[in-house]
């Protein structure tokens, strides 16, 4: 069994300030502070949401039921003429069709697990139905009616113990299913309809928001069961209807919807509410508003997908992750010896090099990093900025870019081989504002760029020519290049005629469009990583910005950001260990490097009064 003796020894030890190799859990004496500290995991303090893989169908007024690992979507609208029966399955990373719905339909409650779920009522283009489904997994199977047809109708809990209340036209009805059977019993306080509910089975839910007919409006109307009757609880903070909750009656979620009061399309501000038994409290938001939705899973890993974005059926899923969930950081390194922007940067977190740039005129220093500090070794031939580049601190290229003369754009291509650089064959066309991937001075890919017009142009480095091969799917520049080889890259962000959050995967014979960024950026954010793990930090929104961006090979994550907002960086490593370096934070270039972890600490103090 471990000790603190054992982990620390026998002493708290002082410092003035923090303590020299800390780790977590050990306690220290802060002289200066005169506190007691010890270090600790960090955690995200609030929910996220990721962008997950797309629904085969696109359509609104969809239901939900499972986890975000194995959930199921069932029912909705296509478009304004044609409901559907569509069933898909989800694995937590993609889709898969399986057999439709017997009678298609919408807006009605759906509630269960992956394998066996409840859809019951909702509206078949012609009529409320009272028809109720049931799912194991393979086929839906019709079952007992429901007592009262309606539509907008909430319902939770499981496919043996289930509730369904309130609906069409503002109705307060509630009805409980066994299994086998529905039974009416009390009514809700409120009658409203396209509520939401949170429900652990049918003796144990909440209903809450809605539309209420009556003073025509939505609703922040909070209603508790407890298996006999209905108490007014406290209300959500942001009306609204047209969603679907998840979780407990004890532990639920609730996130977008529509609104009155909303400025376009009457969709929500996409604001995201946890309920903990006695309240709610604001979260973070869905990065697009829309309703309707299929969800499911809980108030801290729930899915939503599809829905109606105010324009048209979306076929977009968004995973939910709550707070207190591990996280990288970034913290303060060593200073480049020259402040700079829109440089060079490879390497890993303890073996880097940053060369050429911007300082605020063109230059052609070179910098290696051995961990500790940033040292001057042989400058670039040809001094330049917004170029690519890729490979390790003993093996790089440098391609492309604007010498800060004329011609603005040129193909210069050098090799470095740890010692110096040497030109070599050139790009077949000579560009700016270009990104890059690969393993080494052997092994390269540049791609997008300019011309004087942006390009999707991409070329391969075999280590002595370039070959042009497929272009990228969206002409693009500024943007930010990931990948250790020619033939596995991602290019994202970056500017058409506006900024972009367009995410490109290649294979080594083309461009495939996959999932976006959360929020589009330009101007040279730093990229690092492999094309199944990679960081973006940094960049232009517009405003200059400090956002970073986990990439797991399906969608990203927002995770702690930059302590310096900048663009035009310089970054190389791995998701669980990089560096970003240099850069513009809007008021000139500078020289601080940033390091990441992702196994990130914080201090906690311990209170000795």
């Amino acid at each position: 069994m471990s000790t603190y003796k054992k982990e620390f020894g026998t002493g708290v030890q002082n410092a003035a300030g923090t303590l020299s190799g800390v780790v977590e859990g050990q306690l220290w004496y802060d002289s200066t502070a005169a506190s007691f500290k010890y270090q600790y995991p960090a955690v995200t303090t609030s929910g996220s949401w990721a962008t997950s893989g797309s629904l085969n169908t696109a359509r609104d007024g969809l239901s939900g039921a499972g986890t975000q690992t194995a959930g199921l979507v069932f029912g909705g609208k296509t478009d304004p003429s044609t409901y559907s029966g569509v069933t898909e399955s989800y694995d937590g990373t993609s889709w898969t069709e399986v057999n439709d719905l017997n009678t298609a339909r919408n807006v009605g409650a759906g509630f269960g697990t992956s394998t066996a779920a409840i859809y019951a009522s909702g509206y078949n283009g012609t009529s409320n139905v009272t028809n109720v489904e049931s799912w194991d997994g393979t086929n839906w199977t019709e079952v007992a009616d429901v007592n009262t047809a309606r539509r907008g109708i909430p319902g939770g809990g499981t496919s043996t113990s289930g509730i369904v209340a309130s609906g069409t036209s503002g109705l307060a009805l509630a009805e409980t299913w066994n299994g086998t059977s529905w039974t009416e019993v009390n009514d809700l306080n409120t009658p409203r309809t396209s509520g939401q509910m949170s429900a652990t089975d049918n003796t144990a839910a909440i209903v809450y928001g809605g539309y209420n007919p009556g003073p025509a409006t939505t609703i922040t109307s909070n209603e508790l069961w407890n298996g006999t009757s209905w108490t007014e609880v406290n209300d959500l903070n942001t009306a609204r209807s047209n969603t679907q909750g998840v979780g407990t009656a004890t532990a639920g979620l609730v996130s977008a919807g529509y609104t009155d009061n909303a400025p376009v399309g009457n969709i929500s501000p996409a604001a995201t509410e946890l309920w903990n038994g006695t309240s709610w409290s604001t979260d973070t938001a869905q990065p697009t508003p829309v309703r309707n939705q299929g969800a499911g899973g809980t108030s801290s890993a729930a899915f939503y997908a599809g829905g109606y974005d105010g324009t048209t059926n979306i076929a977009t899923t968004l995973e939910y992750v709550g707070a207190g969930t591990p996280i990288g950081g970034w913290s303060t390194g060593v200073s480049l010896n020259t402040a700079r922007d829109f440089l060079g940067g490879v390497g890993t977190a303890t073996a880097a090099l940053a060369f050429g740039g911007r300082d605020p005129s063109t230059t052609a220093a070179t910098e290696s990093y051995n961990g500790s500090a940033w040292t001057e070794v042989n400058d670039l031939n040809t001094g330049r900025q917004e170029f690519g580049g890729n490979g390790t601190q003993t093996s790089a290229l440098a391609y492309g870019g604007n010498p800060g003369g004329s011609p603005s754009e040129v193909a210069i291509t050098e090799s470095w081989n740890g010692t110096s650089w040497t030109e070599v064959a050139d790009l077949t066309t000579a560009r700016r504002l270009l990104r890059g991937a690969g393993t080494d001075n052997t092994n390269a890919l540049a791609f997008g760029g300019f011309t004087g017009s942006n390009v999707g142009l991409t070329e391969s480095w075999n280590g002595t020519s370039w070959t042009e091969v497929n272009d990228l799917n969206t002409a693009r520049r500024n943007h930010a290049g990931i990948g250790a080889s020619n033939t596995a890259a991602l290019a994202v962000g970056g500017f058409t005629t506006v900024t972009v959050a367009l995410n490109e995967s290649y294979n080594g014979t083309s461009w495939t469009e996959v999932g976006d960024l959360n929020t589009g950026r330009q101007n040279y954010p730093g990229g690092l990583g492999t094309q199944t793990s990679g960081l973006v930090a940094g960049g232009n929104v517009p405003p200059v910005s400090a956002l970073t961006e986990e990439w797991n090979g399906t969608s990203w994550t927002e995770l702690n950001d930059l302590n310096t907002a900048r663009y035009g960086l310089g970054a190389g490593g791995t998701t669980s260990g990089g560096l970003a370096f240099g850069g513009n934070p809007g008021a000139g270039v500078i020289a601080a490097t940033e390091e990441w972890s992702s196994a990130s600490n914080t201090v906690k103090t311990i209170t000795t009064s």
